[in-house]
This record gives structure tokens, sequence and C-alpha cells, in this order.
């Protein structure tokens, strides 16, 4: 394993170059190309001035060099080994060991290096925040929608994600701002960011200025969970629907009431429509899904009650304002891949529950549970592993979207502004970092293949 592991590390270095020579050259085939009379058009300058600016970019970019001297200067300059060059960027001698220089971007006039110091972790923060939420959410909704196969739960599970996989990324970021987080309707989240400027100078955890605000809070929160978990585990259905659909109801009430103006239509739309969605949750036959349900329900609902009944200074701090500032935006990057996932989930474990393997065990008389998760779930991971090494280029393509739409200042939005600008620099230094994360999650992948499979061997 360890002599794959370096094999594919060192193929890493191929593949690399391949990427980011072919983006080099769409770079410079487009028309009008990359040159120093590109960087400064627009600019009223004398024609002396002009002309110094000019030589100053070529010297320092080389950018009257053919294009394939470019290329391979710029390759020198982020190879580890290579020609180093003084400050007046004369060629020195040839080293084997050097400091990689991802130049310095046309638009911003900043070391790459620093300006992907600061994007990368934003971005990294969105997908790391959304992966176990599609997997955790994916794994239950489709195990559940396969062991209840024809039944209500997997009807209206296949048609919510077939819904929320058409949904497109940019229409759904744009609903989420215009209903949450503008003043006409609710007011809820902050439409663009990651956090407040006044946030920079609260403490890092939220602060109470009353101690009965905070044991007021978790009590409230601990009793809506007990009384959610009894809902679930010890009410009949008939009285558990009356009150979900009793809840539903309020809530949509509530919400109207909330509307700058509010309406009877509203009420009414609103009430139905989560009366109906509270109502459907009392029928989840799933005992696991339906508790965790309708305890986040009550725990939501205790906390939802207990912020009404503030009597002192609360402060959010840093913490709950960087959560509340990712809340719309890591629902816009989780929704369409847990949709797709919870279908791939369903059809994996379909098709394992009615192999051969699966009647054998059943013969032997193993409980149901058993052969689910001894024996058929472990045999359906290879198709969610296969769509995990896709999973993460596709986040960080999708960040690309979510990132311009909500105005956070991570990579996918320095993407967009620096093809926008043609600062080479940048968009060969942003390529190169996604390469690189793309190809490690392939290779994850690949590893976790042996893990959930023995038969797989890569000695």
């Amino acid at each position: 394993m360890l002599a794959y592991i370096i094999r594919r590390f060192l193929l890493m270095i191929p593949a690399l170059l391949g990427i980011t020579l072919v983006v080099f050259t769409v770079m410079a085939a487009s028309p009008g190309g990359i040159s120093a009379q590109s960087l400064i058009g627009g600019q009223n300058l004398e024609p002396e001035a002009k002309k110094a600016l000019e030589d100053y970019y070529n010297k320092l970019y080389g950018l009257d060099s053919p294009p394939a001297i470019q290329y391979l200067r710029w390759l020198n300059n982020i190879s580890p080994i290579g020609f180093t060059h003084d400050s007046k960027t004369n060629t020195r001698r040839f080293s084997f060991w050097k400091e990689p220089n991802l130049g310095t971007s046309f638009h911003y006039g900043r070391p790459a290096l620093d300006l992907l110091k600061e994007r990368v972790p934003i971005t990294l923060l969105l997908n790391i925040l959304s992966l176990p939420l599609i997997y955790i959410l994916a794994i239950t909704v489709g195990v559940h929608a396969a062991t209840e196969r024809g039944k209500a739960f997997d009807l209206s599970s296949s048609t919510l994600m077939l819904g929320l996989w058409s949904i497109p990324t940019m229409l759904a970021g744009i609903l989420l701002i215009g209903f949450f987080a503008s003043n006409q309707y609710w007011h809820w989240f902050p439409t663009a960011g990651l956090s407040t400027r006044e946030a920079l100078d609260m403490p890092f955890l939220p602060h109470w200025s009353s101690i009965y605000d905070v044991i007021q809070l978790f009590s409230a929160s601990a009793i809506g969970t007990i009384i959610g978990i009894g809902l679930a585990l010890k009410t009949p259905r008939l009285l558990r629907s009356i009150i979900l659909l009793g809840l539903g109801l309020g809530f949509g009430l509530w919400m109207t009431l909330s509307l700058p103006t509010p309406s009877i239509e509203s009420a009414v739309f609103l009430g139905e429509i989560l009366a109906i969605t509270a109502g459907g949750l009392s029928y989840i036959n799933h005992t696991g899904l339906r508790t965790g349900i309708m305890a986040l329900l009550g725990a939501g609902t205790g906390l939802l009650m207990s912020t009404q009944w503030y009597s002192g200074e609360f402060i959010r701090g840093f913490l709950l304002d960087r959560l509340w500032h990712l809340i719309l935006p890591v629902l816009c990057l989780t929704y369409g891949s847990f949709a797709f996932l919870a279908k791939l989930t369903r059809t994996a474990i379909l098709e394992n529950l009615m192999a051969n393997y699966a009647r054998t065990a059943r013969a032997k008389g193993l409980a149901e549970n058993m052969v689910l998760w001894n024996h058929v779930f472990r045999n359906s991971l290879l198709p969610l592993i296969t769509v995990s090494a896709t999973l993460l280029p596709g986040l960080l393509a999708g960040s690309v979207i979510v990132e311009s739409i909500f105005s956070i200042e991570g990579m996918g939005k320095l993407a967009v502004e620096s093809v926008q600008a043609r600062d080479r620099e940048l968009v060969l230094s942003i390529t190169l970092i996604s390469g690189l994360l793309t190809l490690l999650g392939y290779l994850i992948a690949d590893i976790c293949y042996a893990i959930a499979d023995p038969r797989v061997s890569y000695d």
C-alpha cells in the first residue's frame, strides 16, 4: 500500500503539469492574449509612462517572451528545483533547492501565495461543514428508503430528492437570500459575508449578562428534546400526528406574523405547508430517524421560545456570528449532493438487499438489522466511495457559485475575479491548488476502496 501511495503521489506531478498547461494554453490563445498592453489597457497615461510600465511588466512577468518560454518560466518559479533569480529578475544559478514562488497577482499586486493563504481556508471550511452533513443525511434517508421500498416514505423521499436535484444552485441561493435574508420577508440571516464588523470586537463564545437566561435556554432546549423523544417513542401515531399538525400550524402563524406585511393568505399557505410537513414526519416508521428528527424539532422549538423570554443582554460572539453567516451558504452547497447521494445509496442498498448472500444470511436466522448493517451496507459502500472522489471537486466548483452569490471572500470568488481580470499568475495558482485537492480526493477514495473491500489490493 505504501508503495502504491508513493507511486500515486509521483503520478500527480505530470497530471498537475498537464492541467496547468491546458489552462495556460487557453489563456494564451484567448482573444487579446496576456500582454503588457492588456494589463495597462484603459489607463490614461502619457506615452513615456505607458512605455515604462509596459517594460516593467515585461521584465517582471516575461510577457514579451514566446508563450512556451513564459510557461517554462512559471514552472521554474513554482518548482523547488531550478534556476534562481535576483531582485532584478536576472538569472543567477541552478539550485537543487529553492523556495517555490507562485508569482505576483496582476490584479491585486500581491503575492499569489498570500492571497491563497487567505482564501483557501474559507473554501475548505465551507466544504468541511458540507461533506459530513451530506453523507450523514444521505445514508440515513437512502438506507431507510431502500428498506421501505414502495411505501409512503420511499415514494415521498424519492419525489423530494428528485425535486432538490433539479433546482440549480444559483436559483436556490437567490431564493434563500430573497426569502430569508431580505427585509421584505424574513430577515433571519445576513445577505453576504462571513461575519459582521462588530463580531471582530466580540468575545469568541456567546455571552449572557444573566445566568438565569443561560439556565432558561438550556432548560427549554432539554425539555423540548425530551418532549420530542417522548412523542416519537411513547405516543400513539394518531395523537402524535395531531400534535405535530398543531405545531406546524402554530409555526406557520408565527412566521406569518413575523412578516413586515402579514396577510391571511400567507397564514393559510404557510400553515398548510408546515402542518402537512410536520404531520408527515409522524408517519416515519424508522424509530431512530423519527426520534432524531422530533428531538431536533423539540430542541429547536425550546430554543426559539427561550429567546423570546430573555431579560438581560445577549452577545452572540464571534463563533455564533460565523455560524449564523454560514447557514445559507452551507445549505446551498449541501442540498444537491445530498439528493444525489441519497438516491445512489437507496439503489446500492436495494441491489444488495436482493442479492443471494443476503437471502442466505436471512435463511440462517440472522436478524434483518444484522443483515442490513453487517453485510449489505458494507457491500453498498463501493458506489458511495466512487462518488466521494467526484464530490470534493464538485463542491469546489459549487463554491465558485455560492461564494459569488453570498459575497464570501473564498477561493471560488477569487477564481472568478482572477479570470475576469485575466490574472494569469492567480488563475494558474488556483488551478494548481484545485487540481492538487482533486487528485488527493481521488487518492483517498482509492485507499477507502481497499479498506471497504478486502479483495482490492494495490500491492
